[in-house]
């Protein structure tokens, strides 16, 4: 029989596990935004752009799970620093398909590379079957956000080492 209590501070310990490791992963790119006055919002908005080039606002919306009220100020943002492009869909003009400038790629290497090298190097550590591990946790709980269109789906999740 499971000791429920044993189970729940299983949980809670996970939970703490889970808040800590966000607070390390989203430390140095919320530093970096602030400089600019920014928020994480811009950073997702910057890597979803940059990884899918010629996305549209409202799959960019469905990807974030946030309203068009809720991106309007973000996306402005980037769009007057010079950093996001918007230009209209050759199928439908009134679409508007994103797209990062140099610059923007720039700052969303600057950016995310640092996480980048955070993930390595604590996969590196732990090894294959615990980066595999942490993959299919992840995999798994990504796959319980219906509101994402396209990413992350099965097919799509490579083995990270």
């Amino acid at each position: 029989m499971v000791d429920i209590n044993q189970q729940d501070e299983r949980l809670n310990a996970a939970l703490e596990l889970f808040y800590y490791a966000y607070r390390v992963f989203t430390a140095q790119p919320d530093a970096l935004l602030a400089e600019r006055g920014w928020a994480r919002v811009h950073h997702r908005v910057l890597y979803f752009v940059g990884r899918e080039p010629g996305l549209s606002v409202n799959t960019l919306i469905a990807r974030l799970g946030v309203s068009k009220q809720a991106l309007h100020g973000p996306l402005r943002d980037l769009q007057e620093a010079g950093l996001v492009l918007a230009t209209p869909s050759a199928q439908d003009k009134r679409v508007r398909c994103l797209s990062l400038s140099a610059a923007g790629a720039a700052l969303e290497e600057e950016i995310s590379s640092g996480q980048r090298a955070l993930l390595a190097g604590i996969f590196s550590e732990c090894g294959v079957p615990a980066a595999q591990g942490w993959q299919a946790v992840m995999g798994a709980l990504a796959q319980l956000d219906h509101s994402v269109n396209r990413r992350p789906a099965e097919q799509d999740i490579q083995p990270i080492l």
